[in-house]
């Protein structure tokens, strides 16, 4: 059943796929890391892989143009990792979207960081 008060996003993220195109220092996801997201109302979800990611699967909600969610991941080696993000959305001037990502992570205390994610063009 669909909340009668919830209002359509102006951006949506459902069926699109990411990369990302600026790394920080103590990121690990890169530009092999493609991020498959999920929208319902809300709610958006995300499995990504690739690069050093052997899984990653992340959880949260759009709120406008922000996007807040939280991760965990899998490295190829083994590691395991999680955190916190809050990402500011905007809309290039060919109409993909950008994603510029401020995190923190859960796993590594007093570890953050900044990506920046571009929208795929379509396959």
């Amino acid at each position: 059943m669909t909340d009668p008060t919830f209002q359509s996003p102006a951006i949506t993220l459902d069926g699109r796929r990411f990369n990302v195109v600026e790394t920080a220092g103590s990121g690990v996801v890169g530009r092999d890391t493609i991020f498959r997201f999920r929208q319902s109302q809300d709610m958006i979800s995300a499995d990504y892989s690739g690069g050093k990611i052997r899984q990653g699967r992340l959880i949260g909600r759009l709120d406008g143009a922000e996007l807040i969610f939280c991760f965990c991941q899998m490295q190829n080696d083994g590691l395991m990792d999680n955190g916190q993000s809050r990402c500011s959305l905007e809309r290039l001037p060919d109409g993909r979207l950008r994603m510029t990502e401020r995190f923190e992570w859960g796993s590594r205390p007093g570890e953050a960081g900044v990506n920046v994610f571009e929208e795929l063009p379509e396959a």
